[in-house]
């Protein structure tokens, strides 16, 4: 009778694993079909929720328009990450080569990160992924069609940002003069 739970339980375990696998190699499948796509956000970080639209192109460009009365402009192009406030001309630089956003506009990072995550099936797919100097992001995708649907990580002030996307339309012509960015001088 023990033998018989013994292997039961194994099976239920290699079961579970190989679901795991699987939703994972979905979601990877999914990704490899996308080369860009443009969707709508809430960013919500502390109490303050801000809404917008974006364009992501892998590998590693993003442009979001908020939509505040800033007239608030962020462009990520490679590893540099620059927000304009066109209401008040004013522009600020930033260095995210060691943000794990850039992990989400690499695709092939994406993929590896996916691969190394811990997987949770609710209502939709959760997979977080610690990095070595203890940074986490929590990814969301759709349990449905494995669109992703959001992330969770902290800034660089240590405030958590939930960031959720509905997706508009997936492979798109796009523009690269979208991704400039401003010149410093």
């Amino acid at each position: 009778m023990y033998k018989k739970i013994l292997i039961l339980n194994i099976f239920f375990f290699h079961f579970y694993l190989n679901t795991w696998a699987d939703e994972k190699q979905l979601i990877i499948n999914y990704l490899l079909g996308i080369n860009n796509f443009s969707f709508s956000f809430e960013q919500v970080t502390k109490e303050k929720i801000e809404t917008g639209n974006c364009l992501l192109v892998f590998d590693n460009k993003l442009k979001c328009n908020y939509n505040d009365k800033m007239q608030k402009e962020m462009i990520i192009n490679n590893n540099k990450l620059v927000i304009l406030q066109k209401r008040y001309d004013k522009t600020y630089f930033y260095p995210i080569s060691k943000s794990l956003l850039v992990t989400i506009l690499n695709k092939e990072k994406l993929i590896k990160l996916i691969q190394k995550s811990d997987l949770i099936l609710n209502e939709k797919i959760e997979l977080t992924y610690i990095d070595d100097s203890k940074k986490k992001i929590k990814i969301f995708f759709k349990k449905t069609n494995y669109e992703l649907i959001g992330w969770v990580m902290e800034d660089k002030f240590q405030n958590e940002i939930y960031f959720s996307i509905k997706i508009e339309a997936t492979n798109a012509k796009i523009d690269n003069k979208n991704f400039k960015i401003p010149s410093i001088y």
